[in-house]
This record gives structure tokens, C-alpha cells and sequence, in this order.
């Protein structure tokens, strides 16, 4: 279940939304691909909240794609390999990465999982994120078209990293030099969107935000 979550999260937190205070330097004119690698490089933190679904296609004698599942909460990352993605609904669980391991938290079962973070974070979706390899180096990125008020990218997956992510498509939407909107294609046709929102970028962060102890009593296991 850890491995499972775990590869799903590091492939979904790939994006981020407008700042909620502070306007966008990035003139609007600008390609998808230009503006995408900017806020790489300007955009050292952020944090916000978050909203995914998965919906898969409709089957036969179905109207419409069916919305498999759907959750909400809040992020915050620090490059490099820092971060906090936490769903409230609809269940309360936690991933932290602080750097050096990767800390999974469900409040249901009072369970605390722990892994390396090891060298597999670096080719990851998430270090797009939250981490400082170059994004050409794992991707490809291609220009997609202008839909719903946004300019869309496609990163395509390089070399090995095709066969390690679950993920054989990954659309990032831009509008004033951020990515505001994220789709997910896997090769069954399944597709994950997330949208976030009340972001703040480049802000000040605490020392324990990337810190978590368990309450007294929880489960705790070690996965190597």
C-alpha cells in the first residue's frame, strides 16, 4: 500500500497554481515550455491546497467517464527534496520528505511507514517539483495546445524513466508563467487531474515544517 501511494503521489505533485498575493513577473506571450522552465528556476517553495480526482473512461452502456475517486488538502515543498502532501478529506494521511527519508502517515490506522529517499526521487516526477535535476534531462518537453485559458506542455518521459513511472502521458497547463492545471494519462485510459489553489510563493518556512514525530503509541514501520 506505502509503494502504491507512494508512486502515485511522487507522479501526481508535479504542479503548482498562482500565487494567491503576489502577481506574476512572466509576460503572458510567452510559450508554454519558456514559462514552465522559469518558475523551475524562481520558485524555491510554495505551498497551497490541493484537489485531485481519478476518473476513468466510460464503459460500455455508460453515459459519461466515471470519477473513480476524489481528495483535497494542503502541500508545501522547499527545494531540494522537501515536502509536505497532506489529504484531509476524504481521509487524513501525510507524506513528508525531509530530505532524506520519505514518511508516510495514516491518522486511521495511527501508522507511521518510513523509507529511503533514495536515488529514485532524483528521476522522479516530483523532482519537477521540489528537486534541482534538470527537467531535460528526464524529459522531453513538447508543446500541446491552448485549451481552457491555458497554454499546455507535455513531458514526455526519457530513456528508463519510461518503464518506472506509472505514467505514459503528462500534460502541465500554464497561464502567467505557472502551472495552474496538471492531467495524468496511465495506458489504461485512467486519468488523474489536479488543480490547486491559495498559493503562496517563495515564502518563509519554519524549521519543523518538514518534521514529524508520531503520537505516542503509533505503529511505526521501516521499509528498506
Amino acid at each position: 500500500m506505502f509503494k502504491l501511494f507512494l508512486v502515485s503521489l511522487l507522479s501526481l505533485i508535479v504542479v503548482a497554481a498562482p500565487q494567491a498575493q503576489t502577481p506574476s513577473t512572466q509576460k503572458p506571450n510567452l510559450d508554454a515550455i519558456t514559462q514552465f522552465k522559469s518558475f523551475l528556476v524562481n520558485v524555491k517553495n510554495a505551498e497551497g491546497d490541493f484537489a485531485q480526482q481519478q476518473i476513468r473512461p466510460a464503459k460500455q452502456g455508460e453515459a459519461q467517464a466515471k470519477v473513480l475517486r476524489k481528495s483535497q488538502g494542503y502541500f508545501v515543498f522547499q527545494r531540494p527534496g522537501q515536502f509536505v502532501w497532506e489529504t484531509k478529506k476524504p481521509f487524513e494521511q501525510k507524506v513528508i520528505a525531509d530530505g532524506n527519508q520519505l514518511l508516510l502517515w495514516d491518522k486511521d490506522l495511527n501508522q507511521l511507514t518510513t523509507r529511503p529517499a533514495g536515488q529514485g526521487l532524483a528521476a522522479s516526477p516530483a523532482a519537477i517539483l521540489f528537486g534541482n535535476t534538470s527537467i531535460d534531462e528526464h524529459f522531453e518537453l513538447i508543446l500541446g495546445e491552448d485549451r481552457g485559458g491555458l497554454l499546455w506542455l507535455e513531458l514526455k518521459p526519457k530513456g528508463s524513466e519510461k518503464r518506472d513511472m506509472p505514467y505514459s502521458r503528462i500534460g502541465v497547463g500554464m497561464k502567467d508563467g505557472l502551472p495552474v492545471g496538471l492531467e495524468l494519462h496511465d495506458n489504461f485510459g485512467t486519468i488523474v487531474l489536479i488543480n490547486l489553489s491559495k498559493i503562496k510563493t517563495n515564502i518563509t518556512l519554519g524549521p519543523q515544517t518538514f518534521k514529524f514525530s508520531p503520537p505516542t503509541g503509533a505503529e511505526v514501520f521501516k521499509v528498506k
